[in-house]
């Protein structure tokens, strides 16, 4: 009987780059958004528990799971912000789509670029309910690996075509202007966060380094501002001075992991918050009134990732942008695996039922 092979579609990081051009980054960012909000309204079909992290000196290391009880995903991804001296990426991830009902995966995939997508759709999903109705004047503290794609949701899902950039490293916000030319913005280049800050109806935090930083002070936030906190994603890892959250109406992805690993570390865990899922499904207001600030404190969820994946998958049968790969060993009888792996090392014309089962030593 032949092998039969179970194959598995892998989506390269070089895939994933020719199915995003293809299609158009605005165009997978609005995409992605119409999915995950599609999940969270789905929200109670979903397994989740916050995500697994492994800590050391120099970073972390996460597992990201969920389950809608058909389909199961998770992501690998790490965060440690010194690898950017090395020349490596502070945020690296893949993750696997599979079959609840058989356990077997439908799709492994690059997800460095894809989370980097679905963060900044989830953001601008976000502000869609909680930043105040026009606003077109977005701040971006930290010019980073994620700050265009950020821009680039903004644009997408609310007309967002100011930018007001600052980074402590200049040449990150020349790279952030140079990358954003000729889209649509109008770019400016500020010389400190305050500057950034001054005016703008939406202001998004999404630095790298590992410590309670005070990126914004209360004083830099006036009534009516949105803030896309991005940066503060792990324990001891915060942008926002606490007096800002005292007086922000907070919304969360999910409060048991933001607590541990957002903004609202600093808060008492008693403190209100309110979860996304509950403001798209109108079970809690968003945006109340224009004078309000709200604070979408982002530190990303399993269902994100889960709506991501689902998206690539959805996409793989229009393109063929992916490789199979032969992740899943299949024998003939599923009882036999060792049976699999002697045929393996034999060549079919000296395989006899009658001899030897192992090589036998020499008289």
């Amino acid at each position: 009987m032949t092998r039969k092979l179970n194959l598995v579609p892998f989506v390269s990081v070089e895939h994933m780059m020719k199915l995003v051009l293809a299609i158009g980054v605005e165009r997978v960012l609005t995409d992605l958004a119409a999915r995950i909000e599609e999940d969270f309204r789905g929200w109670s079909r979903f397994d989740k528990t916050p995500r697994l992290a492994s800590h050391s000196v120099d970073g972390v290391i996460e597992l990201m799971p969920t389950s809608d009880g058909r389909l199961y995903g998770f992501k690998y991804v790490n965060g440690h912000p010194k690898n950017r001296r090395d020349g490596r990426q502070t945020v690296a991830a893949f993750g696997v789509l599979a079959d609840v009902g058989n356990g077997y995966p439908l799709l492994l995939s690059e997800m460095t670029l894809l989370t980097a997508l679905r963060t900044a759709a989830t953001s601008a999903l976000a502000a869609r309910y909680l930043a105040r109705p026009g606003s077109r004047c977005m701040a971006l503290v930290g010019n980073g690996a994620q700050s265009e794609f950020q821009a680039l949701a903004f644009k997408a899902l609310l007309g967002v075509t100011k930018l007001r950039l600052y980074d402590i490293d200049a040449a990150a916000t020349r790279k952030c202007a140079g990358n954003l030319a000729g889209l649509g913005f109008d770019v400016a280049c500020c010389a400190s966060t305050g500057e950034a800050v001054d005016g703008a109806d939406i202001v998004t935090t999404i630095t790298a380094d590992k410590h309670c930083a005070t990126i914004l002070t209360d004083a830099m936030i006036g009534p009516g501002v949105h803030l896309n906190a991005v940066g503060g994603d792990c324990p001891g890892k915060t942008e926002l001075q606490r007096d800002i959250l005292l007086r922000a109406d907070i919304f969360v992805e999910f409060a048991p992991q933001t607590r541990v690993e957002g903004e609202i570390q600093q808060l008492d865990a008693a403190h209100p918050v309110v979860e996304l899922w509950q403001v798209m499904t109108q079970q809690a207001p968003g945006r109340r009134e224009a004078r309000q600030i709200t604070l979408f404190d982002s530190v990303g969820f399993a269902i994100e990732d889960f709506s991501a994946l689902r998206y690539v998958r959805e996409k793989l049968a229009d393109n063929g942008l992916y490789h199979e790969i032969d992740l899943l060993a299949d024998p003939d009888d599923p009882r036999d695996l060792l049976g699999m792996l002697r045929r393996a090392g034999t060549p079919p014309a000296a395989f006899h039922p009658l001899a030897p089962r192992f090589p036998q030593p020499s008289p």
